[in-house]
């Protein structure tokens, strides 16, 4: 009996072409990172000597270099204190690789594309706190602002409130809630991912050894080697109590002489989003969307968090809210694939600007 091999050599031919399509594809649906700088005119003249050229992380959704005729809603993402961009975008091997994560989430076509910016907010004190001072530079309004204008006109965005959305982890929560409340004509969704310093007693529980460690810092090489907790309190000192006749920090400290120094506090508790919240309800109902979220295990800030659910709830002010099984860092990477981006992608505007 013969047996024809035309079949078999048929099926390896379209094998052979197929292939490398189908390569083609998986390859045409991951989005590109790219960095870049953006000058803020707010950042210049910083006490701490910070470079007003910032870089600035950008993720462009697969879609973006094919369709050219295509604009997109804009995703803002703040890092954390000690983080910076180049790590979230896989620039440098960090715990979390950002591009990789939304390539995985845009892979559901329930989760519309959509661009992400991130600056570099890592300054002299390992974080910028995105606050405006004199010591850091003025970074509120360089996020609100300048970054919004810079990417507005260099990329195909949606420029409007209803196609912008802000979040951020740990200290980018914190500066989510900080200009998200402030800022409702500029952003119309926000997102919360643990965010720290929430409430006015951040630092009530120090230790007279703690502020007596803190206090000896003479030079920045010995900030830059202390602990966390250390480099912490130089970091919110230079956003929230800075001093432009203390040098060579330029910045207030909670405590001198072992003393705590009451005026620091009550700046520090002025920045408190808790604290301030209450001044900006009719902003937070302008709000299109409101989310937040933490880990268990993150005890302070699941605390602090459910003091926001219940003041928010209290203005009946639409929301949501929860506390879930993880720590500070263990499950963001999945929290942005299957809540954060989903978030946005139902409550951003991806309505196209009508040609005029």
């Amino acid at each position: 009996m013969k047996i024809s091999i035309l079949p078999a050599l048929s099926f390896f031919f379209v094998f052979l072409i197929t292939c490398p399509a189908h390569s083609q594809t998986a390859s045409a649906r991951k989005g590109t990172a790219e960095r870049i700088k953006v000058h803020g005119k707010g950042l210049e003249g910083n006490l701490s000597g910070d470079s007003p050229d910032r870089e600035v992380s950008v993720y462009l959704p697969p879609s973006y270099k094919t369709d050219k005729k295509r604009r997109y809603p804009v995703l803002y993402l703040l890092h954390g204190f000690t983080d910076n961009d180049a790590q979230w975008y896989g620039f440098t091997r960090h715990w979390i690789n950002l591009p990789e994560v939304v390539d995985k989430a845009f892979a559901d076509p329930a989760v519309r594309e959509m661009i992400i910016v991130t600056p570099n907010a890592y300054t002299r004190f390992f974080g910028s706190f995105y606050s405006n001072s004199i010591t850091t530079g003025n970074w509120e309004d360089f996020v609100a602002k300048e970054l919004v204008s810079y990417i507005d006109s260099h990329y195909r965005t949606i420029p409007n409130a209803a196609s912008r959305g802000l979040t951020g982890h740990s200290m980018g929560g914190y500066g989510t809630m900080r200009i998200g409340q402030k800022y409702p004509e500029i952003f119309s969704s926000i997102y919360l991912l643990s965010p720290c310093c929430m409430n006015t007693g951040i630092h009530a529980n120090r230790s007279e050894e703690a502020a007596r460690k803190i206090e000896a810092i003479q030079t920045i090489e010995e900030v830059q080697k202390a602990d966390f907790g250390t480099k912490a309190a130089f970091a919110t000192s230079a956003s929230w109590s800075p001093n432009p006749s203390n040098p060579p920090f330029y910045l207030d400290l909670p405590t001198k002489n072992g003393q705590v120094q009451p005026m620091v506090m009550a700046k520090w508790a002025a920045n408190a989003p808790l604290a301030m919240i209450d001044q900006y309800i009719p902003n937070l109902k302008k709000l299109n969307a409101i989310a937040f979220d933490a880990g268990s295990k993150d005890e302070s800030i699941a605390a602090s968090i459910k003091v926001l659910n219940g003041v928010l709830n209290d203005y009946k002010i639409k929301h949501t809210y929860e506390e879930y099984e993880g720590d500070h860092v263990n499950r963001i990477a999945e929290r942005i694939e299957k809540k954060v981006l989903q978030f946005f992608s139902e409550h951003l505007s991806f309505e196209q600007p009508k040609r005029k």
